[in-house]
C-alpha cells in the first residue's frame, strides 16, 4: 500500500533511485505496523465466545463489553473491534486526534488535542472515569492505547485546573528533556496516567490493545502500566530544568504534598487488577519488515536501533556521519545498504517557533551535513502522519537538498534556528505527506547508502 501522497513529487529530483527505495521501505514499515490488521490478528469471536490471543471468554459469562482509550493510532483499533464485535459492544469513550466518522453508535469518539490537551481532552478523561464508576466484575473493557494519549485524555487531580496542566505541558515541550523525565511529571498530575486508568476500571476484566507491550518501548506515560517514578522524581525534573518557578502554584503544592502522602502515589503494582495486554503493532516489526524488503531488493539491510532519542537536528547530523563512514570506508556495513531506525526525537523550541516538527528538523540536520556525498538519502517520518503540529509527516534529504535550497534562496540554518523546517522543505519538494496511516509507532527513519560512483 502506498501511504505517501506526494511520492512521485519526492522522487523526481535528487538521488532518485535511492529516494524510491527509502520511501518504499517506509510504506512497507507502515503497513507492517497497522493497528487495524494487528487487532484482527489478536481478537476474533463467534456466536459463543470471544477469542483474545490465547484467551477464551464465554460470552454468556460477560454482562457488558466496553471500549475506552486514546491515541493517534487508536482509531483503526476501534474500527477493527467494531467489525469483530458489532452490537455486542455496550458503550465506551475513545479520545482521538482525528477520525473520519463515528463507527460505533454506542461508543463516543471525542476529537481532542495533541500535543497540548484541551477541553475535549478533559471531557474524555471525565467520561472514562464516570464509566469506570459503573463497572462490575462481570464486565469486560477493551482499553485501546497508542501514542499521543498523554494529551488526548487528561484527568487532573482535585485542585489542579486544565489551564495548569496545559501550562505544564508547554513548559515540558520546550525544555528538551528525555521523554521518561517528562513523563514523571505528566503521570503525577493526571489520575489516568501511570496505571491510573486501570485502577479506575477495576473490578472489570481489562483487555489492553496497544503498540509494543514491553514497558521500555512505550514512550508515552502509559495509563495501563505500573509507574516506577515518584513525586520526588517529578519535582526533581522540574527543578533540574529550571521549570519549577514557572510551574503553576497548584501543581507545586500538589507535588510537594504528595512527597509526604504515599496514598497519593501512582500505582507501583497493578497485579491486583485483572488485565491482559496484547501488541497490535510496533516499531520493531515495522523496521524488521522493511529490512526484509530491502534485502529482497539486493541491499545489505539492518536495524540500526529502535530506541534513538535526542535533539532531532543532532540525530540528523549523527546519521549523516554514519553514512559518510559507510560510503568512504565500508564500515560498519558494506554498500549498498539500507539502515532502519526508530525512536522519539525531540525539538527544544524557541518562544515563537515557526512551522515544523522533529522529523522535518532531522531531515534538515541531515541535509546540512551530507552535502557533497552523492547517492546517500535519508527519510524520516512520524509514523502517524503528522509531524509536530503540522499536516506534514516528515522529510527526505540528500546531497542535493542543501544545494537546491541555496539556489532558491532558502536558508537551512535559519530554518533550524527558527524551528521553521516546514517552510524550507515544502518549496524543495522534500516534505513527506501521507494519508492517515492507521498506526503510531514513534518516528521511523530509512537511510540508503550506495557508492558515490555508482
Amino acid at each position: 500500500m502506498n501511504y505517501i501522497k506526494n511520492y512521485e513529487q519526492l522522487v523526481n529530483h535528487g538521488c532518485q533511485e535511492e529516494r524510491r527505495i527509502a520511501l518504499d521501505c517506509l510504506n512497507v514499515a507502515l503497513d507492517a505496523a497497522s493497528t487495524y490488521h494487528g487487532t484482527k490478528r489478536v481478537v476474533s469471536s463467534d456466536d459463543h465466545a470471544l477469542y483474545v490471543g490465547e484467551q477464551i471468554f464465554a460470552l454468556d459469562t460477560i454482562d457488558r463489553i466496553y471500549l475506552v482509550g486514546a491515541g493517534k493510532g487508536t482509531y483503526p483499533i476501534v474500527c477493527a473491534l467494531n467489525e469483530i464485535l458489532g452490537d455486542r459492544i455496550d458503550g465506551g469513550v475513545v479520545a482521538l486526534k482525528d477520525f473520519d466518522e463515528n463507527p460505533l453508535p454506542t461508543v463516543e469518539l471525542i476529537k481532542a488535542a495533541h500535543p497540548v490537551p484541551n477541553e475535549k481532552s478533559l471531557e474524555a478523561g471525565k467520561k472514562i472515569a464516570a464509566l469506570g464508576d459503573t463497572l462490575t466484575e462481570k464486565d469486560l473493557v477493551f482499553v485501546c492505547i497508542t501514542g499521543g494519549c498523554s494529551s488526548l485524555m487528561v484527568l487532573p487531580p482535585e485542585g489542579i485546573l486544565l489551564e495548569d496542566v496545559i501550562q505544564v505541558n508547554k513548559l515540558l515541550m520546550r525544555c528538551g528533556a528525555p521523554i521518561y523525565e517528562l513523563n514523571a511529571v505528566r503521570k503525577h498530575i493526571c489520575r489516568l496516567k501511570g496505571g491510573g486508568m486501570l485502577k479506575l476500571l477495576a473490578p472489570a476484566t481489562v483487555v489492553i490493545l496497544t503498540q509494543d507491550t514491553r514497558p521500555e518501548f512505550l514512550p508515552w506515560p502509559d495509563p495501563v502500566l505500573a509507574d516506577p517514578s515518584t513525586f520526588a522524581d517529578a519535582i526533581k525534573m522540574l527543578k533540574d530544568y529550571d521549570l519549577w518557578e514557572e510551574t503553576p502554584l497548584s501543581v507545586q503544592r500538589y507535588l510537594t504534598h504528595g512527597l509526604t502522602h504515599p496514598e497519593m502515589e501512582t500505582p507501583k503494582d497493578i497485579n491486583f487488577i485483572r488485565s491482559l495486554m496484547y501488541d497490535v503493532g510496533n516499531q520493531r516489526t515495522a523496521c524488521e519488515t522493511a529490512v526484509q524488503y530491502a534485502q529482497e531488493k539486493g541491499y545489505y539491510a539492518a536495524v540500526l536501533s529502535t530506541k534513538i532519542e535526542g535533539e532531532a537536528r543532532e540525530v540528523g547530523s549523527v546519521l549523516a556521519g554514519i553514512a559518510k563512514e559507510i560510503q568512504l570506508y565500508k564500515r560498519p556495513f558494506p554498500t549498498p545498504c539500507v539502515l532502519l531506525s526508530a525512536g522519539e526525537t525531540r525539538v527544544t523550541v524557541c518562544e515563537h517557533p515557526g512551522e515544523g516538527g522533529p522529523n522535518q528538523e532531522f531531515a534538515l540536520g541531515f541535509a546540512m551535513n551530507i552535502k557533497g556525498y552523492k547517492n546517500v538519502v535519508c527519510a524520516s517520518i512520524d509514523s502517524e502522519g503528522t509531524d509536530g503540529p503540522t499536516y506534514i509527516a516528515g522529510g527526505i534529504a540528500d546531497e542535493s537538498t542543501a544545494t537546491r535550497a541555496e539556489m532558491m534562496g532558502l536558508s537551512i540554518f535559519e530554518g533550524l534556528k527558527r524551528h521553521d523546517s516546514s517552510n524550507v522543505l515544502k518549496p524543495l519538494d522534500d516534505a513527506i505527506i501521507t494519508i492517515p496511516t492507521g498506526t503510531n509507532v514513534v518516528n521511523l527513519r530509512v537511510l540508503v547508502i550506495k557508492d558515490a560512483n555508482e
